[in-house]
């Protein structure tokens, strides 16, 4: 199977389409779910509040909240495919790099992933 550098392209092309387009659909289920169920709330400013959460409990937490359709949770699951999409994109560059042998570019997407990874993993609140 010979991938060419067009093609790669047009996979990443793809996948940041389909990706806002999908973020766009999970995000406003989620809010009309979200609105219908919180018809008669005060509106808080304080809603974010800090929180010593890692990463993969945050995730975990919003998928537990998706498979109750809580729509806060939703909006969530939205921000974090928002998230995974450029990510996604990068791992995608990487492998048209490796493809095309540019050790430059392989090292520069390199170290942008791994700064990427170390934030979300070892990120703090404060």
């Amino acid at each position: 199977m010979n991938i060419t550098d067009k093609d790669l392209q047009k996979i990443i092309g793809a996948v940041l389409k389909y990706g806002v387009l999908t973020v766009l659909t999970i995000g406003i289920f989620g809010g009309l779910i979200y609105l219908f169920g919180h018809q008669q709330d005060m509106v808080h400013y304080s809603v974010f509040k800090e929180n010593d959460q890692n990463f993969f409990q945050v995730v975990k937490s919003i998928f537990v909240g998706v498979s109750h359709f809580d729509g806060r949770s939703i909006i969530y699951l939205a921000v974090l495919i928002l998230f995974c999409t450029p990510f996604l994109r990068l791992l995608l560059s990487l492998f048209s790099f490796i493809l095309e042998k540019d050790k430059l570019y392989i090292f520069i997407t390199c170290i942008v992933l791994a700064i990427i990874v170390m934030s979300v993993t070892l990120g703090f609140s404060h």
